[in-house]
């Protein structure tokens, strides 16, 4: 009797937690699954897909219903990420504090989340878009979340390469948003991110190899060490800078995007010869920083050209 009495505070402790836990879950936690930052620069991207399609300023119900499903969908995509790297987050010290690594949310919980943001989307896509941007954006969900995230990340070097197109597809998305129509201009913004992708995550994959490795994820820098990976980073940085001149050759654009696309491009192959020269983990961080600089610029001194030769 009196080891029965003394098991009741235990097990009242236990509850008294559990309560606890639930009760610390918020709507940040949520959002966090969403990784908000990354979606924030895919809308960017999508933003000015939209205003690049066609002359003048498109409609704000394309503006919001369009970037809205997209924006629900990217989410979707993100908390389907952390609940497949549930385990691979626990042990990279940039991941491990995420929600479903913790446990603070369970993967079950994050699955549903998932379901409801993506049906969300595709609703708003096809009831107040169009479809051909629906089923594109659900395409690019499936690329990231399905292929990319279950399979390519842990099957080859190159995963980053062949996944690097569903997350280039946001400007692509928004240019079909607006016009309903898969254009040749809008191929080339996709080309550009597409380009991107491997120096920025390389640069990445650098200053958190021994993480990576310890994870068991095959990133270029683990399986075929720094100084080919460096390689590689310049010889992808001069291709984005040709890539990234095409807007002002096809006409496009203009002059301004033009000095623009040079001078950011040139900054970032800076980066990279010296990256290859010192072999700096600190540079390898600035670089993907500037990186991320770059894209975002890029896009805007693209957007300022537009509507200044407009």
């Amino acid at each position: 009797m009196s080891e029965h009495v003394k098991t009741l505070p235990a097990h009242s402790a236990g509850n008294h937690a559990e309560t606890q836990t639930e009760a610390s879950i918020s709507w940040r936690d949520f959002l966090e699954l969403t990784k908000p930052r990354v979606v924030a620069l895919m809308i960017l991207t999508s933003v000015i897909g939209m205003l690049l399609a066609a002359p003048g300023v498109p409609g704000w119900e394309v503006l919001v219903y369009g970037n809205l499903g997209i924006a629900l969908l990217a989410g979707a995509a993100a908390v389907v990420n952390h609940v497949v790297d549930q385990k691979i987050d626990t042990v990279m010290a940039r991941t491990r504090k995420r929600p479903v690594a913790t446990g603070k949310i369970s993967p079950v919980d994050a699955m549903v989340f998932a379901t409801l943001l993506a049906a969300a989307g595709m609703g708003i896509l096809v009831w107040q878009v169009n479809a051909l941007t629906a089923w594109l954006t659900l395409a690019s969900l499936v690329g990231y979340a399905g292929v990319y995230t279950l399979f390519l990340k842990r099957a080859t070097p190159q995963n980053i390469v062949i996944g690097g197109l569903a997350g280039a597809m946001p400007p692509l998305l928004g240019w079909t948003a607006v016009t309903g129509q898969v254009e040749g201009h809008a191929l080339l913004l996709v080309l550009i991110i597409f380009a991107w992708t491997p120096p920025h995550f390389w640069a990445l994959a650098i200053h958190r190899k021994e993480e990576y490795a310890k994870a068991g994820i095959p990133m270029l820098p683990v399986t075929h060490g720094n100084k080919y990976t460096e390689l590689h980073i310049v010889l992808y940085t001069f291709m984005l800078l040709a890539v990234s001149l095409l807007p002002f050759v096809t006409g496009m654009s203009g002059g301004i995007y033009l000095v623009g696309a040079l001078a950011l491009g040139l900054r970032f192959l800076q980066y990279s010869i010296r990256l290859l020269r010192g072999d700096d983990r600190r540079v390898a961080l600035k670089t993907f920083k500037y990186s991320i600089t770059y894209l975002m610029v890029l896009f805007v001194v693209l957007l300022v050209d537009h509507f200044v030769f407009f």
